[in-house]
């Protein structure tokens, strides 16, 4: 190869890299992860008829936002911003709950008073991580979850729990999915939506996505892409509930 056919393929090459760089990771997630399993009533009611959809977004520091590096990268405020979007006409507030380092049993406690106030139509229950970090005992956390519901719906609010993240820090637990499988029944049991990060993330990680696209540098939290394509699944999967019509950025399929 003559020296300007080379310089021409390094120049290609730079370039087609350059481009796959800018374009960064595919956020996605079959239809099946984004259904969650249950009706929301109440926020469907909301939106159709008072035109108004109120959210409380209830967790720990992945819904407080820690990983990203701009509050506006964090899911409940990529939430915010999707749903206004597709929902025009539609007023919509989304109520940042998280707490760093609670588990379940802190959320429940300040359920009522988080909820109430906002007069939420919809709870988002982002839960499950610090329990299994912790190894709290798990027919104590189903509890927990249980009570957290009922005070939810005693409110008069949908329901979504979301379950633990797919990271490293994580993974490594010795019984990480049992945590996930408890809150997939209390779900079913108490007649809740399950959004569930655990299987979308593993997902990613499965069709090839390392972890440094969506993980922060400490393995446990998400980081600006994995914090937006949360916010921008979970948006859908709410979307798909209270609003059919009103989906305009349908799922990729998953290969």
């Amino acid at each position: 190869m003559n020296l300007g056919a080379f310089c021409t393929t390094l120049g290609l090459a730079i370039l087609l890299g350059s481009a796959t760089a800018m374009a960064g990771p595919d956020c996605r997630a079959s239809r099946e992860l984004l259904d969650l399993g249950h009706p929301l009533d109440i926020a469907r009611k909301a939106v159709a008829e008072e035109r108004e959809l109120r959210i409380v977004a209830m967790g720990s520091s992945s819904t407080q936002g820690y990983g990203a590096s701009n509050p506006q990268f964090a899911y409940p405020a990529q939430l915010q911003i999707r749903l206004s979007q597709a929902l025009p006409g539609v007023a919509v507030h989304v109520f940042n709950r998280g707490i760093g380092g609670q588990d379940a049993a802190q959320e429940m406690a300040r359920m009522k008073a988080d909820v109430q106030p906002q007069r939420a139509h919809l709870v988002i229950w982002q839960v499950g991580t610090n329990s299994a970090i912790r190894h709290i005992p798990l027919v104590e956390f189903a509890g927990k979850l249980r009570s957290g519901i009922d005070i939810g719906k005693s409110l008069g609010a949908d329901f979504v729990l979301m379950n633990l993240q797919y990271v490293p820090a994580v993974v490594a637990l010795p019984d990480e999915q049992e945590y996930a499988r408890v809150m997939a029944e209390v779900a079913r049991e108490k007649g809740t939506g399950l959004f569930d990060r655990f299987d979308i993330m593993r997902a990613w990680y499965n069709d090839g996505m390392p972890y440094a696209q969506f993980v922060f540098s400490d393995g446990l939290h998400l980081n600006d892409f994995g914090q937006k394509c949360i916010g921008k699944l979970l948006s859908m999967s709410i979307l798909n509930a209270v609003s059919p019509a009103q989906l305009t950025d349908g799922p990729k399929p998953r290969h």
